[in-house]
């Protein structure tokens, strides 16, 4: 049996998987609060109690770049290693890897219903596919067709630079220069993002805000969470917190068009992540794929890539089918050992 996990810095998904099952069909799943564990080690003893069973394999994704085998979660306080996994645990085998790596090795696996398709474009069979992931930071990933199979490829992309490409993005860029002195996508393009669009629109551009909403953003735990609430509220939308949305959702349409021209991504561009859901409306709008494409010569290669959002669990998917296969071959290795045995 496989147990997977989205390790994340607010929340954690975990599930046990039969080899048959699929990575869609988990046996048993629970989300908890990651905070609330001294180690991943045990917040996975404490769910395989509480389901009464034991595992083969482990398959983890986490924030944060994993190199060989090992890796200091980003959000979390703790660093990680699959030797001492596989050990604390009592494992055949664990595996790392970072979490837009999983959510790329979902796609391969993603079904229908497990995504929004805003440009059908004509997609390159086999072709390299781009993923780009707005959550509370930015994450970017790709594949590749090794001539049997689609490779994924981790990243930190998100922490390039963020490249401008109207007035307003250019006052927005020297509005943060002075604050960050690096300004990564991620500033601009994220959850994190988000308060920072925000106070530049209400200080630079003197969108005007309305108090009560102005008071409600202030007091509330997650900034990003009561300006996109206000944004659209459906009585009374905020126009500053609108605007903030709009411009992010651009920020996102040009550098997924960037993060698609560099692997050249005929193959489509996918869209996960928490901000990418909460605004699901907005990249379906005509103005997402208009900035997209509006790479100059290339125009007519980028409106023939396949745009999509995923709707599910992606990054637990891509774990689960990363382990499922692992498991599939540990299992493959037994029965030839056991055929080789004498009797």
């Amino acid at each position: 049996m496989l147990i997977a996990g989205d390790i994340g810095g607010t929340k954690t998904d975990l599930a046990i998987y039969l080899r048959e099952s699929g990575p869609h069909t988990p046996w048993a799943q629970t989300e908890v609060h990651s905070a609330d564990y001294p180690s991943l080690q045990a917040m996975v003893r404490e769910f395989l109690a509480q389901v009464n069973m034991s595992v083969d394999v482990a398959s983890f994704d986490v924030a944060g770049p994993v190199i060989n085998g090992h890796v200091k979660t980003t959000n979390l306080p703790w660093v990680l290693d699959e030797s001492t996994l596989a050990n604390d645990l009592d494992l055949k085998a664990a595996h790392l890897m970072n979490d837009l790596e999983a959510v790329a090795r979902s796609v391969p696996a993603l079904r229908a219903e497990d995504m929004i398709t805003i440009n059908k474009g004509e997609p390159v069979p086999i072709g390299p596919i781009a993923i780009i992931a707005p959550g509370t930071g930015l994450g970017e990933s790709f594949l590749t067709w090794d001539g049997s199979e689609y490779i994924a490829h981790g990243s930190e992309g998100g922490h390039a630079d963020f490249a401008p490409t109207d007035d307003l993005q250019i006052r927005l860029l020297h509005y943060l220069l002075p604050r960050f002195g690096h300004v990564g996508v991620e500033r601009v393009c994220s959850g994190i993002g988000v308060p920072n669009i925000y106070e530049f629109l209400r200080d630079e551009e003197n969108i005007p805000e309305r108090p009560e909403i102005a008071q409600l953003i202030a007091s509330a735990k997650d900034h990003t969470k009561a300006i996109v609430d206000a944004a659209f509220d459906p009585q009374h939308p905020s126009e500053l917190c609108l605007a903030t949305v709009d411009l992010l959702v651009s920020i996102l349409a040009s550098e997924a068009g960037n993060l698609a021209l560099k692997v050249l991504a005929t193959g489509g561009v996918y869209l996960a992540g928490g901000i990418a859901l909460h605004l699901v409306k907005l990249p379906q709008k005509p103005q997402f794929v208009q900035t997209f494409t509006r790479k100059g010569r290339f125009k007519d290669l980028m409106g023939r890539m396949p745009i999509h959002i995923i709707t599910t669990r992606a990054a637990l998917v891509g774990a689960a089918t990363f382990g499922l296969q692992s498991l599939g071959k540990l299992k493959n290795r037994e029965g030839a050992k056991a055929s080789l045995a004498p009797v």
